[in-house]
């Protein structure tokens, strides 16, 4: 009898860390799955309130200070531009950011710079002369709320990123 108690303690101990493990993944990985859900969420706001005239500086401010549960407007940052295919060329028209972080655009900066966007915008363009699209990028840091980057070295990414076109 004895024996057999001295068993189920080492693989109670064998089975501790695994266990660990899949509970730490699974809180944190799901927290960072539900923090890029509100983002699409919020990049969608940001490219719908630009589209139907909102100024890019008012909607950019909306969207950064209604982010809940997200707090965007301290510790993220909304970027909405504005970008239209003059002289041939993908150019911004426009560009305004809110938020407390400081990144920088992955499509450009600056009014009347070329504007990098996918190949799916310039079909847009192709289909569609004269038309403005409106691009919401939103920067957010995560935070691991568990022991498991430094005991497993399994990273998630500091900053999460997302972006919408319309």
């Amino acid at each position: 009898m004895r024996g057999r108690s001295g068993q189920a303690i080492i693989e109670i101990a064998l089975m501790v860390p695994l266990l660990c493990l899949i509970l730490f993944a699974i809180i944190d990985y799901g927290r960072a799955l539900n923090c890029e859900q509100i983002m699409v969420d919020l990049t969608r706001q940001g490219s719908n309130l630009a589209s139907r005239g909102t100024a890019l500086a008012t909607a950019a401010s909306t969207v950064a200070s209604n982010s809940a549960p997200l707090n965007v407007s301290v510790s993220g940052v909304v970027i909405i531009t504005s970008v239209a295919k003059i002289n041939n060329v993908d150019t911004i028209t426009g560009q305004a950011s809110s938020g407390g972080l400081s990144k920088a655009s992955k499509i450009g900066s600056g009014v009347n710079a070329k504007a990098t966007v996918p190949a799916a915008v310039d079909d847009i363009f192709s289909k569609n002369a004269g038309q403005t699209i409106y691009i919401t990028e939103v920067y957010y840091p995560l935070q691991a709320i568990t022991p498991l980057a430094t005991m497993w070295r399994q990273v998630l990414p500091a900053t999460l990123y997302q972006v919408a076109y319309f």
